[in-house]
């Protein structure tokens, strides 16, 4: 795993440059750099050895040097690549698999791409026509930055160092923050620097003549086989993924695994025997630690398991540290668990697998249920009366049944817009400083459900998912919390053929009454104890209900609402309100306090505290 960064245009100091630029993603590769540069473009590169250790420096060039490459990632069908790419002639001068890329390009343009298994984030140079080609992977594993600044493109793994360039002119971006308080995290392209963009998964970019191109070449098109049965799924789902696990395992370095007490990772931990495994938790009992459930079944299936108890004062204490290191903030506090075990897993190992991708792609949310829980109650009850009922149970306390009335009123699109729904439109009014920069999320998600019209409910929630909570969420935060630490995150789940599978199980054998996720589920029981193949999804469960009621952690949170930075987007008096009545008990407001807490920290962290006026 790697860091990359580049600025293309003329610049007298464009060693000091680029090397700033180099010197803060150093955590992303401090095991050696390099750097490329002539009269056009100037290309820097950190890399974490893992494939071709001793050899494997880069910019990596083709034959005759017009074509420089520098990469991020792992490429895990290289072996078979480099054999076809040799059959044409090509010359390979590394055992690397980025030096597949370069060959590749070269010999088949931008359908290199469909011929990838991996994750990537590649910038490649053309020293003879001044082009650059810049292309991510199909799910977003891995990060791609970019701004232009005149005629010039500036580029990164993470957005931190394109704020090293002296021509930047770092500025908030006001609609990432409307964005932010809906979904917990910022929806891409935008980030909250105005003019940053986040190059989406599955597109590449061209410039040239000082003119961005952007260009779609992967789409995750659900195409469910309604003929295919139980057993020919959970087969199916078991062969795929044993091989994309081994493939996932290719490496010069020993490679561990994550494992928590769900399924997920307890699955791609079977692959793991005898060798390390890594979790974390807090001090809150079993509710919130998982520790337990993970040492029991690392003996069941013979690992090496190494933990770490999270105390309360290390988590509240990491967070400016991870919130930098995130680049845009995100009020997932699983992210700061991950850091921690990140941090545990670096002391032995430099690769970790992990489960992530395996909700979204078989269906494995509790809220995926939802279509089914409400099919029933919208088939009798006409939608007029559905409305009353909403109307009437809008009113009424938080008791049991009113949530699921109000929901199940409303159409697909209008009550779902991905897996974290923090602020609606009313309640952002209600909090900014400037209500006119609120806006509604169903306006973002809008095009995703055009997109998926004909399929049914499940599928156009998956689809969603794929496309944004797991991009802004899951996978922004397990590049970053491992890169953090200088460990390789890789995800057997979302690979290519695992993906080929997936996107054809008919969706009652993706959630069905008997489970979510349930196809997966029976393939992983043929390797896992079934209380764990079976076990319901929880996510990762950190304490901070738990914490916002403790006077300490009330109090340091009351401070930051009453800043002069929450004064500059807020009205605190709001804020304030959300958080007393969490404190009291009167609601469960732990998920909005945090969203806006988190925003503050990483606001000073990027931008410093708002002076007063």
């Amino acid at each position: 795993m790697c860091g990359i960064c580049g600025f293309t245009g003329q610049k007298t100091d464009y060693d000091q440059t680029i090397n700033k630029m180099m010197e803060v993603i150093t955590h992303r590769g401090p095991d050696s750099e390099g750097i490329f540069s002539d009269d056009y473009i100037s290309m820097g590169f950190r890399r974490l050895s893992i494939i071709d250790v001793n050899d494997g420096n880069q910019p990596i060039y083709n034959e005759d040097r017009t074509l420089v490459l520098t990469f991020n990632g792992e490429i895990y069908n290289y072996r078979e690549l480099k054999k076809e790419l040799l059959a044409l002639g090509h010359k390979f001068y590394t055992d690397t698999d980025s030096e597949v890329l370069i060959h590749g390009f070269e010999e088949w343009g931008v359908d290199l791409l469909q011929k990838l298994r991996g994750m990537f984030g590649f910038a490649i140079y053309n020293t003879v026509d001044h082009s650059v080609f810049i292309a991510r992977d199909f799910f977003g594993i891995k990060p791609m930055h970019y701004t232009q600044i005149n005629e010039n493109l500036i580029y990164a793994s993470e957005i931190k160092s394109i704020l090293e360039y002296p021509e930047f002119e770092k500025k908030f971006n006001y609609r990432a923050l409307d964005s932010y308080l809906s979904f917990q995290y910022v929806v891409p392209p935008e980030t909250f620097f105005e003019g940053v963009y986040c190059l989406l998964p599955g597109h590449y970019l061209w410039f040239k003549d000082g003119v961005v191109s952007i260009h779609r070449y992967f789409e995750p098109d659900f195409a469910p086989d309604e003929t295919m049965t139980e057993s020919e799924a959970v087969d199916k789902i078991e062969k795929v993924f044993e091989d994309s696990v081994n493939a996932h395992k290719i490496a010069d370095v020993e490679v561990g695994c994550f494992l928590s007490s769900g399924v997920d990772s307890s699955y791609v931990a079977t692959y793991f025997p005898g060798q390390k495994t890594f979790t974390v938790g807090f001090d809150f009992g079993e509710k919130y630690n998982e520790i337990s459930w993970a040492k029991n079944l690392s003996e069941k299936i013979d690992v090496d398991h190494y933990t770490k108890v999270i105390s309360s004062e290390e988590f509240w204490g990491a967070v400016p540290k991870v919130q930098y290191y995130m680049d845009q903030p995100l009020a997932d506090p699983s992210c700061i668990a991950l850091y921690f075990v990140s941090k545990l897993a670096s002391q032995y190992v430099k690769v970790v697998l992990s489960g992530e991708g395996a909700d979204e792609l078989f269906g494995g949310y509790q809220v995926y249920r939802s279509p089914m829980d409400f099919k029933i109650y919208q088939k009798i009850v006409p939608y007029p009366l559905r409305k009353l009922f909403c109307k009437i149970a809008e009113k009424l306390p938080d008791i049991k049944g009113r949530d699921y009335i109000i929901r199940a009123t409303h159409p697909l699109s209008e009550r779902f817009i991905g897996n974290a729904f923090m602020y609606s439109y009313e309640q952002k009014v209600d909090i900014l400083k400037d209500p006119s920069t609120a806006t509604r999320p169903q306006d973002i998600t809008r095009s995703y459900y055009h997109r998926v019209q004909k399929l049914d409910d499940l599928t156009k929630m998956q689809y969603l998912d794929i496309n944004l909570w797991m991009v802004g969420d899951i996978l922004l935060k397990a590049d970053r919390m491992s890169m953090a630490n200088s460990l390789e995150l890789r995800v057997p789940f979302l690979d290519r053929m695992v993906w080929e599978v997936a996107r054809t199980i008919p969706s009652k054998l993706r959630v069905n009454r008997k489970n979510t996720k349930y196809t997966m589920r029976c393939s992983a029981e043929r390797h896992l104890p079934i209380e764990t193949a079976t076990k319901e999804k929880l996510g990762f469960p950190v304490p901070t209900r738990v914490w916002l009621r403790d006077e300490k952690y009330y109090e340091l949170v009351k401070k930051e609402f009453q800043s002069t930075t929450a004064q500059e987007f807020f009205k605190t008096d709001k804020l304030v309100a959300w958080l007393d009545e969490h404190y009291a008990g009167r609601a469960d407001n732990s998920r909005k306090v945090w969203t806006v807490y988190v925003f503050l920290i990483w606001y000073k962290q990027y931008f410093g505290e708002v002076k007063e006026k």
